[in-house]
């Protein structure tokens, strides 16, 4: 007998309460459920059913196999729903979540996404602050950090590295840093969700770690408002390659302790799960990596 056949019985057997109820379930007579079932035994030579007239109840190493058999047949019907939602079209509204910062990159995806896919809609949300995704209905998030739920999907995007640097009036007021142990008598502004914290992190030209502790004025999570207050020469930050990328080329900002690089970090499409993931996110997270290797050097522009 077809073995997949009889691992559906089976799971169906126990699932329904007897023989009588799985047959009508599956459209199959009592005798040939029941012919599946026994099929199975004989192959594994165990008892999985304790049969009474009355019911049907699960042996020990029924309970183990009914447990393994049911987990199998979910991961069937996964991958037919996935392997059908590769040949469907892109429909519905999708719900994404960015940093404020992430516009540039991010918004050409989306307009190719809508003028290519007709039938989808973009709900697209703005925000400094991690979101609950499952809370908020989201169903793709970019992120420049790591998200503090490791239950989450995790697709790098492209890497990217912060630069150091402050303004040519925040030089003429202090000294110029000379070593990475300097900093820590600087006025160094900081974003909140730097995954370090307070320890700044780099490679010296040997590729060797280095970091140090650093304090200021200014803790926040928006990325545009260190560069304001750094053009305002308020402090020295760590800021994102992008952002800082024409102040620095235009000498509105200078780039410090150059020999030092910041440690790379990956930029990066999170989605609550992998099951039944639909086709209007998988179309779109496609679309986002083919468009971040094209655009990796504008990311990453001090890689």
């Amino acid at each position: 007998m077809d073995r997949l056949t009889s691992l559906t019985t089976f799971v169906g057997v126990v699932d329904s309460g007897g023989f009588s109820a799985a047959g009508r379930k599956l459209n199959m007579s009592t005798t040939m459920v029941s012919n599946h079932v026994q099929a199975l035994e004989e192959r594994l030579g165990v008892r999985l059913l304790n049969r009474t007239t009355r019911k049907v109840s699960l042996t020990e190493v029924g309970r183990a196999y009914y447990d393994r058999a049911t987990q199998i047949l979910a991961d069937l019907e996964q991958a037919d729903d996935i392997a059908s939602a590769l040949q469907s079209t892109p429909r519905g509204t999708l719900r994404v979540h960015s940093a404020t910062h992430m516009v540039p990159f991010i918004a050409p995806v989306i307009g190719e996404f809508l003028a290519t896919y007709p039938e989808v809609k973009v709900d697209l949300r703005m925000g400094e602050s991690n979101v609950d995704l499952i809370e908020e209905g989201v169903d793709v998030a970019l992120r420049m950090t790591p998200p503090p739920d490791s239950s989450l999907i995790v697709r790098n995007l492209a890497t990217w590295r912060h630069v150091l640097c402050c303004s040519h009036g925040y030089l003429e007021k202090h000294n110029r840093p000379e070593q990475l142990s300097d900093l820590a008598r600087h006025n160094c502004i900081r974003h909140l969700m730097y995954p370090f914290g307070d320890e700044w992190q780099f490679a010296d030209r040997k590729g060797a770690p280095a970091k140090v502790r650093v304090a200021g004025s200014l803790v926040t999570n928006s990325g545009e408002a260190l560069r304001i207050v750094a053009l305002q020469g308020v402090g020295i930050c760590l800021a994102a390659g992008f952002l800082v990328h024409d102040d620095l080329e235009a000498g509105r900002l200078v780039r410090l302790l150059p020999e030092y690089r910041p440690v790379e970090l990956s930029m990066s499409a999170v989605y609550p799960h992998r099951h039944h993931l639909s086709a209007k996110v998988r179309t779109f997270i496609d679309m986002l990596v083919h468009h971040s290797a094209e655009q990796q050097k504008l990311i990453n522009p001090y890689s």
